[in-house]
């Protein structure tokens, strides 16, 4: 077969193509992800019988997506793009099986196993995004990249609100009501796995690598070497810091919320409004972060989004406890400024480095995004447990304080 480079034309219909089955597969996914967002801790929490528990509902959810990561890049790069978000997106059914029969069990090893593999599907989510570049002229690529997480927010504002109808799912089948929404993710999952894997022909990476010479192929880099790569690069390492940065801040107050409103007597119906909004922070506005960030550079993107996340952690401490509307704010603004974050800084790391070195270092991004997000799902239980959701809310903000400066000081901005 000839290796010689496709003509546009073939390539751009590819394209169009690899958009409309990322876009539908995510937002399968985005279902999933949302309800086991609303689900995932309560459901800890209520077995273990301890609210310092729930953060680790969604820690292993994130840890699972952090430590498929790299696997799922490496299949990527061996087999394609089909390939490797195949295997995520059945890692994550198989983690659904597991927390269902955890939660009839009552077993809660299992259902934090379940969870873990369940990370598999947020992993694909987020190599989805990256993806959708392969085959991207540089004056698109931040479009390509927003455009997928935007149609994530289809099944992720949805998502949290299926909770009631899922619930009725499990007590019709006899299983607890918080594992109605893993029973509704299986087949969701299940549907997104036949899609990509039949859907993405031909295989978006595959045909990137055939239109290139020989010399441009991607390296397979170890994660030191990778590491050398991204902190060598000024732009690439402070990108590095703003995933982590943000996606610490997400993780660790959204986790907690919906224990602090249940907590606070409001029902799972008014978490599940909550949880839609800020999910509609951190999706739909995400073509609007790819635009501003081709216009004014990925580091002043970020260094907005930042603030925005530190407003969001102010806001959450300051309000009382039945004041769910500043609460609905707060959360608003946490995902507005972790969509910022991501789509500028997620462009920022690969336009830093060379296309050679780019698909290792994706995967080291996310890598590093997942451990930021597990370690403070993880911390946020203990703050909530021992002190308070206004606490956690000021030590979010302060969490954040250091990215910032490292993004103002960057030499684009006084460019």
């Amino acid at each position: 077969m000839s290796t010689s480079v496709t003509p546009y034309t073939d390539l751009r219909r590819a394209q169009r193509r690899t958009l409309l089955v990322l876009s539908a597969a995510v937002i399968l996914v985005g279902l999933g992800l949302a309800a086991a967002i609303t689900a995932g801790g309560l459901l800890v929490a209520e077995i273990s019988g301890s609210s310092s528990a729930a953060g680790l509902g969604q820690t292993a959810i994130v840890l699972g997506a952090a430590l498929i990561a790299i696997p799922l890049a490496r299949i990527s790069a061996a087999q394609g793009r089909r390939a490797g978000l195949s295997t995520g997106l059945l890692v994550g059914f198989l983690g659904t099986v597991l927390v269902v029969v955890g939660a009839s069990f009552e077993s809660i090893w299992v259902v934090l196993l379940g969870l873990v593999m369940f990370g598999g599907a947020q992993a694909t989510v987020l190599q989805a995004r990256f993806s959708a570049t392969d085959l991207s002229p540089k004056s698109r690529a931040g479009r390509d990249l927003s455009l997928i997480l935007w149609m994530s927010a289809i099944g992720a504002i949805i998502g949290p609100n299926i909770a009631g109808p899922a619930a009725e799912t499990a007590r019709a089948v006899g299983l607890p009501d918080l594992a109605g929404a893993f029973l509704w993710s299986a087949v969701g999952l299940l549907t997104a796995v036949v899609l990509v894997f039949s859907g993405l022909r031909p295989d978006p990476l595959l045909l990137a690598e055939a239109s290139r010479d020989h010399s441009e192929k991607a390296l397979k880099r170890s994660l030191r070497a990778t590491w050398t790569v991204v902190s060598g690069n000024r732009t690439a390492a402070l990108a590095l810091v703003t995933l982590i940065s943000a996606n610490a801040a997400m993780v660790g107050l959204m986790v907690m919320t919906p224990l602090h409103l249940t907590g606070t007597g409001h029902s799972l119906t008014i978490v599940g409004v909550v949880i839609s909004i800020h999910v509609a922070g951190m999706f739909l506005f995400a073509p609007v972060f790819g635009v501003m960030t081709d216009r004014i550079g990925a580091p002043r993107t970020s260094g907005l989004g930042l603030l925005l996340l530190i407003a969001a952690g102010l806001l959450a401490a300051l309000a009382p406890d039945q004041q769910t509307v500043l609460v609905s704010v707060a959360l608003f603004l946490l995902g507005l400024g972790w969509s910022m974050c991501v789509v500028s800084a997620s462009s920022g790391l690969s336009m830093a480095i060379p296309i050679t070195e780019r698909a290792s270092a994706q995967g080291f991004g996310d890598l590093g995004m997942g451990l930021a997000g597990a370690l403070s799902g993880a911390a946020a239980g203990l703050v909530f447990g021992l002190g308070s959701y206004t606490l956690l809310g000021v030590v979010i903000a302060a969490l954040v304080i250091p990215a910032l400066v490292l993004s103002v000081s960057h030499p684009s901005r006084s460019a």
